[in-house]
């Protein structure tokens, strides 16, 4: 079903412009607000770009193959491209295959990217560090690593750079020092956030997530220890949220310096 005379404030809107009643900058502000698409099981947010740059990512986890497809083919129709579904299995994954709608799949962090357009490296922006503590925080990484470039950010990875080997961060302490802003992903007990946060001037994402032994809870451990960290600057998503901290990064990333 579509949404309530979407086609006709568009074009009033655009007569307003031409007319002189309201300026481009005007117009796009009431773009911005117009409705969404319900499809029924969903309500497909298709002007998302316009308020927030990029297009709206489904959350696959706890959807079927068949709903994934339904939003997916919907965004095409309307002209969407570089659409992220997070949390995607291979049976969602096959069924996106099926259509022909061209697919990037990345098995690890469970992430794919329906109708790609890659970005020249040339055109990737500022500087995002995407730091790990161990080889297991991979899957998170990636997640949040493949966020910030599908959102145009220049991406570094160091990985497996935990505390319990501190030379090897320390080692990457010039790069760490050019970065806008660092994504520190880590589990057991999470002090690999702490760490960076001591060492740069940027921003620090904190990424806890679910690695560790029993007593870890979970991430709940490394959670806590990173709202408790001692470094300044340091901001903490929820467990095994990749994709919050690279969206957030992105955001500081794209951000300009404002001139006094």
């Amino acid at each position: 079903m579509k949404t309530v005379n979407e086609k006709d404030k568009i074009f009033n809107l655009l007569q307003q412009v031409a007319n002189g009643a309201m300026t481009p900058d005007e117009a796009l502000s009431r773009l911005q607000t117009l409705p969404f698409e319900d499809i029924g099981f969903a309500k497909v947010d298709l002007h998302r770009g316009l308020r927030q740059g990029t297009a709206e990512v489904i959350y696959g986890e706890g959807k079927t193959p068949e709903q994934i497809v339904a939003i997916v083919l919907k965004m095409q129709e309307k002209g969407l491209r570089n659409i992220l579904v997070t949390r995607i299995g291979q049976t969602a994954v096959d069924a996106l295959l099926a259509t022909g709608v061209p697919l990037v799949h990345h098995p690890l962090p469970r992430l794919a990217l329906a109708l790609p357009q890659p970005q020249s490296p040339a055109h990737l922006v500022g500087s995002v560090i995407v730091a790990s503590g161990g080889t297991s925080d991979l899957p998170v990484c990636e997640e949040a690593a493949l966020t910030c470039e599908v959102m145009g950010c220049r991406v570094e990875r160091l990985y497996d750079v935990g505390v319990s080997g501190l030379h090897r961060l320390l080692a990457q302490q010039e790069k760490l020092s050019r970065a806008r802003v660092v994504i520190a992903v880590a589990g057991m007990e999470g002090a690999l956030a702490s760490v960076i946060g001591g060492l740069v001037s940027c921003p620090v994402i904190a990424v806890p997530t679910s690695v560790g032994y029993g007593a870890s809870f979970g991430g709940v451990a490394a959670l806590l220890s990173m709202l408790n960290s001692c470094a300044s600057g340091v901001a903490v998503v929820n467990i095994d949220n990749g994709f919050g901290a690279g969206v957030l990064a992105s955001r500081i990333n794209a951000m300009k310096s404002v001139e006094s």
